[in-house]
């Protein structure tokens, strides 16, 4: 079996109040999306790696690459105008037939024994994918709105109802490539909700809290100290 991994780093990360896209923001000398993708290259199996990346970017990570002497094989995607569209694009560099992981270029901490399982979970006629989830552990509150869209109130919500999702999500390539050729949905906010928009059955395994995305300055501090 062939294993792929599709690595999404073709956002601009606007929350991180950083001149530098988040994915290029530097942790003890090395930028973020580095790390992320050394989560696959010391696996005790080969991944194949595709990397999508903002145009304006490409040369940086190109520059990079070489000045750092780095020997991993990989292929870079443009990003397109959402993630749903960066994936697709990267997905016609993905054989059918093989499994493929989904991961966010910003989540750079994930447990190898996590990795290694979703990459060898069992799918087939009967399961197309896997997702790895939490569940929530605080309380929730949902917003209520008014007319004209105005928050006018909340209330709560039993947390038990929800999960967090979190990547990499896992499929056969062969039925999540079929079911990107359907037009985009603002729907689609992860590659799980694509496949299950088809009808495909999908597994959910239990993920790991130092699965962290990066998305704020308090994650990169948070993210510095774990690692």
């Amino acid at each position: 079996m062939r294993y792929f991994a599709v690595i999404t780093a073709g956002g601009s990360g606007t929350r991180m109040k950083s001149k530098l896209p988040k994915q290029f923001i530097q942790i003890d000398g090395k930028p973020i999306i580095h790390r992320t993708i050394e989560l696959f290259t010391q696996l005790d199996f080969p991944v194949e790696i595709i990397l999508v990346l903002p145009h304006a970017y490409i040369d940086l990570w190109k520059e990079y690459y070489i000045k750092n002497n780095l020997i991993f094989s990989h292929i870079i995607v443009e990003g397109g105008l959402t993630r749903y569209h960066s994936v697709r694009a990267a997905l016609a560099k993905v054989p059918d037939d093989v499994v493929v992981a989904v991961h966010d270029g910003v989540r750079p901490i994930v447990p190898k024994e996590l990795l290694t399982k979703l990459f060898k979970y069992k799918i087939d006629e009967n399961c197309a994918g896997v997702v790895p989830v939490l569940p929530v552990v605080e309380s929730l509150r949902k917003k209520i709105y008014g007319e004209g869209g105005a928050v006018v109130g909340n209330q709560p919500v039993q947390r038990e109802d929800f999960l967090i999702v979190q990547t990499p999500q896992v499929f056969d390539s062969t039925r999540l490539k079929l079911a990107y050729k359907r037009p985009y949905s603002p729907t689609f906010t992860d590659e799980s909700t694509v496949m299950e928009s088809c009808g495909y059955n999908l597994d959910t395994i239990e993920g790991s809290k130092f699965n962290l995305k990066i998305t704020t300055p308090e994650d990169l501090e948070f993210a510095r100290r774990l690692l």
